[in-house]
């Protein structure tokens, strides 16, 4: 995705708010519906679709890095992307137990 750790894990910040306000409004317009097999297969195909879209914003430039012998800055960037995602988790979650 980037270089720049922040950003990734803002990426990934914005990806997660835009699905669950996609679930949270959803459930609002199809909670009356009746339950078909439809509900399952795209729970499923979020599932799947949310670890590539993780995997490509945590991975994708640390992998790059390490593939071309620069291991260590690789290794820093992914530790620094995730060390950012958990500081912006738990501002989250601070927020969420002062509202």
């Amino acid at each position: 995705m980037s270089k720049n750790p922040l950003i990734n894990a803002l990426a990934a910040e914005v990806y997660i708010t835009g699905v669950a306000s996609f679930m949270f409004f959803a459930e609002k317009y199809m909670s009356e519906e009746p339950d078909t097999i439809f509900a399952p297969i795209f729970m499923l195909s979020l599932f799947v679709l949310s670890a590539a879209v993780m995997a490509y914003i945590f991975c994708l430039w640390p992998l790059k890095l390490y593939l071309d012998e620069e291991k260590e800055a690789g290794v820093k960037l992914f530790l620094q992307t995730l060390m950012s995602f958990a500081a912006f988790t738990i501002i989250i979650l601070v927020a969420l137990l002062f509202a």
